[in-house]
């Protein structure tokens, strides 16, 4: 398949896209022309680009817009960027970018933005502000650009910000209130207790537990236990340490974390710790305020020890027993058997300890398979989990449940089709 045949494909209806096909529709009809292709010839022609021209296909004037816009992609060899391509230039690159925008929907336009940083080399130019005010934003793009922090020029960093920005709200807008719900309701249900005030008494489960003591003369339930709500604590009930790997091959993962770290640092019965590392380790707590600082406060790329950071970790936790300690990694470490004592060490003062091998919508990743299989014997559960999946594990871990047997669950409810939020999330189980 060729590069345009690709980028063909993702522009054809996805018969399983539900509400983003939906969206991509909506998107198509908000432009003024209507230039998506409506035969066979007139797809083939785009695809194969100017080695169909011999093809008696004609195109109209917005298919020529679509095939030029495509051609000064992929029909320019990566290797000679000098001629043709999208040159040198950021205005012409701005209105590339403008013009990809205009006749492909988002999807499509995500995967040319892509190839044209991986084919013709703009990530020198994607710092300039005329160019980043051009790009639809997406979390590849947040985290190229935290990588390429250091180098943003000054005039180019509010922009840059700016596009950042964009894509925490719309990760905020689909996740953050299910997780705050999942999280507090979990918290609140973690309360029981025997020996509940009347007003807290939860008489469904009341009932259900003194089933054995009903009397037919009376016609109802002689309860002999109480169950129900104990009351809201006002302060920390559970602590989370988020300990995140940012090499680079995690960098949707990192985008994720960061984000999610900061909806629970709002939570108040939380204690949330987010600490970031490659050969060093950063602790990124104080930024939690805002996610956008927390992303440009990363330094993707680099080495990878997490024995230092794990330490690093357990030493800020304070209440071991009510603690969960997230290791987010591709498990690719320098020193694998002094992180597995660490990993043991943490286990051993009473933590509850999972790691998660992606947190991103990419699926897992490649991941050090041995390193994994070691942990799977410690009882330590390894796996890959997606943004809408991740509320359910966090309540699943404020319950104390074993997070290997949920992790079981999703991944055979995705086995079998089920399309419930939170079911059909989980990649990959080791």
């Amino acid at each position: 398949m060729t590069a345009r045949e690709r980028t063909d494909d993702a522009n054809q209806p996805d018969q399983h896209a539900g509400q983003a096909g939906q969206a991509n529709r909506a998107d198509r009809a908000d432009r003024a022309d209507d230039v998506e292709p409506t035969t066979i010839e007139q797809r083939w022609r785009l695809a194969l680009g100017v080695d169909a021209s011999g093809y008696p296909t004609p195109l109209s004037e917005g298919h020529r817009a679509m095939d030029t816009a495509l051609a000064d992609l992929y029909d320019v060899d990566p290797q000679d960027k000098g001629r043709g391509g999208l040159g040198g230039s950021a205005p012409h690159v701005a209105r590339w970018l403008g013009d990809i925008r205009r006749y492909f929907p988002s999807r499509v336009v995500r995967v040319m933005q892509t190839d044209a940083i991986d084919r013709l080399g703009l990530k020198t130019l994607l710092l300039e502000p005329e160019v980043l005010q051009g790009v639809e934003p997406d979390v590849h793009l947040a985290a190229m650009l935290a990588t390429l922090s250091e180098m943003i020029p000054q005039e180019a960093k509010a922009t840059a910000r700016t596009v950042v920005d964009k894509v925490v709200k719309e990760v905020e807008e689909r996740i953050a209130d299910r997780l705050q719900q999942s999280v507090r309701g979990a918290l609140d249900r973690s309360t029981r207790t025997s020996r509940p005030q009347l007003a807290d008494i939860d008489w469904n489960r009341t009932i259900a537990a003194n089933l054995k003591n009903y009397v037919p003369e009376l016609g109802t339930v002689i309860p002999e236990r109480l169950v129900g709500h104990g009351r809201r604590h006002r302060g920390i009930q559970k602590e989370f340490t988020i300990c995140m790997d940012q090499s680079g091959s995690m960098s949707s993962s990192v985008i994720y974390a960061s984000i999610m770290a900061a909806v629970m640092a709002s939570i108040r019965s939380l204690r949330t710790t987010l600490v970031a590392y490659d050969t060093a380790v950063t602790d990124l707590t104080p930024l939690l305020s805002d996610p956008v600082d927390v992303i440009f406060g990363t330094q993707l790329g680099g080495g990878t020890n997490t024995s230092p950071a794990i330490e690093y970790c357990r030493q800020t936790i304070t209440r071991p027993a009510d603690s969960v300690f997230i290791l987010i990694s591709d498990l690719y470490d320098s020193d694998p058997k002094q992180m597995l004592g660490r990993v043991g060490e943490l286990l051993g003062s009473g933590v509850q300890v999972v790691v998660l091998l992606a947190l991103s919508d990419d699926g897992v990743p490649s991941y050090n398979h041995d390193v994994a299989k070691r942990l799977a014997k410690m009882g330590v559960p390894a796996f890959g989990c997606t943004p809408d999946a991740f509320p359910g594990l966090l309540a699943a871990a404020i319950h104390g449940e074993d997070l290997g047997r949920w992790a079981d669950e999703q991944a055979a409810a995705q086995a079998e089709g089920i399309t419930k939020i939170g079911r059909a999330s989980c990649r990959e189980r080791v």
